[in-house]
């Protein structure tokens, strides 16, 4: 998190920064050829501007942490997230344009899912996330709940918000909505839903509410052959942070596929720019507006999704993906152009990890070294070392010479 003495030496200037994130970056090594994805992929324009960078190796949040997406991107913008009260839910709804409301909104972020017995709160989960429908069918589900939900819910209104693929999410609108419940998602297909339950006495009136939503929404697909049910889970209500520009100088633009990631963009007070459907479209978003602000975040999703699924290849793939983009956004010729991640995720391991994650930093401060390349071993010995991913943004802005000489 930037010290208020940091903060106090910002120095605007018209000079661009480019934070590329892609999503889950780091692995670890396939077990038949001990090379890691990053290793394995061919990335002749990454690995170049590597050897031209400061780089170096994140830590998300604290070593041996495994950060949720919603804190790591928190954390990638300087704001640490033990000290923001927020969960996901709040993010997808920000992020799928929803104007959520201050004390009376609260927010879940939801999975369809396949379920053993449709229509039972405590059926045993098949499927996480329903063979992943296409968005025109989540449209469709999101649609069906809405309409035959009725207008509310144990007193309160009820928004049905589609995603992408199998996600979407619930807004619960009323009084005395308090944060404090669990998800019902087991995490894990073969166990069954878990039960909603108030964590204390301020959030019960939630905990009934939402808990008469899952059934009466259980019902509504029960005759679904496979999205038949629903988990919920990251139930939060609107934090209050400071906003981005303000504590950093900076005129900022968001780019992201996915409204999660627009999601935390538009909770620290960026400006969304668009809903692009996938990175080709992103990135034409970056050209198209590059003269409208000095700081753009695009987030680049395909490789955690790889990484979720344990498929090796795909992840390679996504990698090159990224790496054939990086001459188109270089043209644009921003000062300061930096490469990371929001967290590891290893194709052996199928989730998320708390391994830090490779970071490059490409500037004319910057210091090269002819020995690197874009891998996680590949950055050991950048000058970055190992550093917080809340010096992130401090960093960037030096290497754009925003910030002043502290003292004399």
């Amino acid at each position: 998190m930037i010290h208020e003495k940091t903060q106090s030496l910002v120095h605007p200037n018209d000079n661009k920064i480019v934070l590329l994130i892609l999503d889950g970056l780091g692995g670890l090594p396939h077990p038949l050829t001990g090379k890691t994805e990053m290793e394995t992929a061919k990335l002749p324009h990454l690995d170049r501007l590597a050897r031209l960078s400061s780089g170096g190796r994140m830590q998300v949040i604290d070593p041996g942490v495994t950060p949720g997406s919603g804190p790591a991107h928190l954390a990638l913008f300087g704001y640490h997230p033990y000290h923001v009260e927020f969960g996901r839910g709040a993010l997808e709804a920000l992020g799928s344009g929803f104007d959520m409301e201050p004390r009376i909104d609260l927010a879940a972020r939801a999975n369809f899912a396949t379920l053993e017995s449709p229509g039972h709160v405590s059926s045993l989960v098949k499927d996480r996330r329903a063979g992943r429908p296409g968005d025109a069918e989540c449209r469709r589900l999101c649609e069906k709940l809405s309409q035959r939900l009725g207008k509310e819910v144990e007193g309160c209104q009820v928004f049905i918000l589609p995603g992408k693929e199998h996600r979407f999410t619930v807004v619960f609108r009323g009084a005395g909505l308090a944060a404090g419940l669990n998800d019902n998602d087991p995490q894990r297909e073969g166990n069954p839903l878990i039960p909603i339950e108030a964590a204390g006495a301020s959030s019960k009136h939630a905990a009934r509410v939402v808990n008469a939503f899952l059934k009466r929404g259980l019902e509504i697909l029960a005759d679904e052959k496979t999205a038949n049910g629903m988990l919920l889970r990251g139930f939060s209500a609107l934090p209050q942070v400071q906003p981005f520009n303000e504590r950093y100088g900076l005129k900022s633009g968001a780019i992201a596929a996915y409204p999660m990631y627009r999601g935390v963009a538009k909770l620290v007070g960026m400006e969304v720019l668009g809903a692009p459907k996938n990175f080709e479209e992103e990135l034409a978003i970056l050209k198209d507006r590059w003269r409208d602000f000095n700081f753009f975040f695009v987030h680049f999703k395909g490789t955690d999704t790889a990484g979720h699924s344990g498929l090796f290849d795909e992840k390679v793939k996504a990698l090159q993906e990224v790496d054939a983009a990086i001459p188109a956004i270089e043209a644009l010729e921003p000062e300061v152009l930096i490469v990371t991640g929001d967290h590891s995720t290893p194709c052996i391991h199928k989730e998320h990890s708390w391994h830090p994650v490779p970071a490059i930093i490409r500037s004319p401060l910057a210091l090269p070294n002819p020995a690197a390349a874009f891998s996680e071993r590949g950055l050991m010995a950048g000058d970055l070392g190992i550093f917080p991913a809340t010096h992130l943004i401090p960093l960037a802005l030096a290497h754009a010479s925003k910030l002043d000489k502290f003292g004399a």
